[in-house]
């Protein structure tokens, strides 16, 4: 699977980690439905590395079909609700 992270480029992650990420993916939405902003900061920031940790990255001149699309680590609540389906970053 392909992650890109906005503004730092694509990573490639094996399906295995889905739920890994997918825990910290339902902690966030739970944040986001709170208005949480502290907490939801430092969430976003551990889904963020765990793909940076988990994944390998891809030459920045790669172009590679993104499955996934996660925001930069300074984005805020509304920025990230404008980005979501009901379903959270990470589909289930």
């Amino acid at each position: 699977m392909i992650v890109r992270i906005m503004g730092e480029g694509q990573v490639e992650l094996d399906d295995s980690h889905f739920v890994e990420l997918n825990k910290l993916d339902d902690e966030l939405l739970q944040e986001l439905e709170r208005g949480d902003e502290e907490s939801f900061g430092r969430t976003l920031a551990a889904l963020l590395d765990a793909v940076r940790r988990l994944g390998t990255p891809l030459p920045d001149d790669a172009l590679e079909p993104s499955e996934l699309i996660l925001p930069t680590a300074d984005a805020s609540l509304d920025e990230v609700r404008q980005m979501l389906n009901d379903d959270g970053l990470i589909p289930g």
